[in-house]
């Protein structure tokens, strides 16, 4: 094939080829059995004339006539089978000719026939040449019958659609992460520079200048290890097992440990067996992002409850805190990355990306993440996953609508 001409290697080429082969081979076969046919019901042969001389009657006496010459003649059978053999050479000698220019005439009709069957793979091929990966805005958007070549123009256009969103979520990440590590190394920078730059300066100015570089690493350190765990959870490979997420909460509680008593936060266990199949260390992650938001938002003397249990086929982990909450119109963008909130009074908000990391794992999972909080009411995080089947058991379709650690509400285990 690689030898062929480049218009021999096309779909349309190939398309015609065979359309004309399959013409040629139809037409040839039925003309011949149509000659055979025909060549065995009729009798059918050369004519085979006799020499025959005139003769006359004289007197009741055939005798032949003087000085006559001889002449060729047939009987009617033989005359009808020398019409018959010359009807079949008339009809093979036609069919010799019409097979060739049968043949050509298929070849261009194939030829016409591809072409506009092929229109619509022109276009598509055409439009997504032009379509780049810094314009995926663009969409073929064919139009004509729902065919096989309409689907496929509809997939590439799905196709391309998830591509644009994958894309601009990817330049949204890389400009918030740039914009959010410009300015703690600012920070740095400044920091270092005006002390270093003085020889005069005090021991106490050099303390404030490591406490607050100190910080300013602090949340470069976090916001990059929470890209790279988003990173990871987005990539195929991690490891998916039974996961209890009683034994998740519980180890999540045991580290927080020392930083609530810092934050005079008291700790509530409610740990209640939950099973489900996922990445025991990415589910961690999840709990703990929960945690480290709840500590910082939690008032001192208040009380931060962590539960797990299951209902209707679902495991569920939960974290409720008794901070300011989060008012309705924001809680659908606190899973936004690099979103922190409205509240000016704050100083340590955070990377902003540790809720956004919550929700793709719990999403990754098949699961769902659930907010239950009004301004001054604190706030509950209920990360529902679906639990691991069991013989009989029947899951809802939809995870639970209800607050699982509301006051109001009985747990299940």
């Amino acid at each position: 094939m690689r030898r062929l001409p480049a218009w021999m290697q096309t779909i349309r080429f190939r398309l015609t080829a065979t359309y004309s082969l399959v013409v040629f081979g139809l037409t040839a076969a039925v003309l011949a059995v149509v000659y055979g046919v025909v060549s065995q019901t009729v009798d059918a042969a050369p004519l085979d004339p006799v020499p025959v001389a005139k003769v006359k009657i004289v007197g009741g006496t055939i005798k032949l006539k003087e000085d006559t010459q001889l002449f060729q003649a047939a009987d009617l059978e033989s005359v009808q089978q020398a019409v018959n053999y010359q009807t079949l050479q008339l009809l093979r000698d036609a069919s010799m000719i019409a097979l060739p220019v049968l043949f050509l005439l298929s070849l261009l009709l194939g030829w016409w026939l591809a072409g506009r069957v092929l229109r619509p793979v022109r276009h598509v091929t055409a439009t997504a040449r032009e379509i780049g990966a810094t314009d995926l805005s663009r969409r073929i958007a064919l139009t004509g019958p729902q065919d096989e070549i309409r689907a496929l123009a509809d997939t590439l256009d799905g196709m391309l659609g998830r591509l644009d969103g994958a894309f601009a979520a990817q330049r949204r990440l890389i400009d918030d992460a740039s914009h959010e590590l410009r300015h703690p190394l600012a920070v740095i920078r400044t920091t270092l520079d005006g002390v270093l730059s003085q020889d005069d300066v005090s021991p106490q100015e050099r303390r404030r200048a490591s406490a607050v570089t100190a910080r300013a690493t602090a949340r470069m350190a976090g916001l990059v290890e929470d890209l790279l765990a988003a990173a990871r959870r987005a990539a195929p490979a991690f490891v998916e097992t039974d996961v209890d997420l009683a034994e998740v909460a519980t180890d999540s509680v045991d580290e927080h440990t020392v930083l609530a008593r810092d934050h005079v936060v008291r700790l509530d266990l409610r740990a209640s067996a939950a099973t489900v199949i996922g990445d025991a260390t990415a589910l961690r992650r999840a709990v703990d992002n929960l945690m480290s938001n709840a500590l910082r938002v939690a008032p001192a003397g208040s009380t931060l409850t962590v539960a797990t249990g299951r209902e209707r086929g679902w495991a569920w982990i939960a974290v409720r805190d008794e901070g300011p909450g989060i008012a309705a119109d924001d809680q659908d963008r606190v899973f936004d990355r690099f979103w922190r909130g409205t509240d000016a009074t704050r100083t340590d908000r955070g990377t902003g990306l540790g809720l956004a990391i919550v929700r793709q794992i719990v999403e990754s999972h098949g699961g769902t993440v659930a907010i239950h909080s009004a301004t001054g009411e604190g706030a509950t995080f209920v990360l529902w996953i679906p639990e691991t089947p069991t013989t009989g058991a029947v899951r809802a379709t939809s995870a639970p609508a209800l607050n699982p650690v509301s006051p109001t509400v009985a747990t299940r285990t």
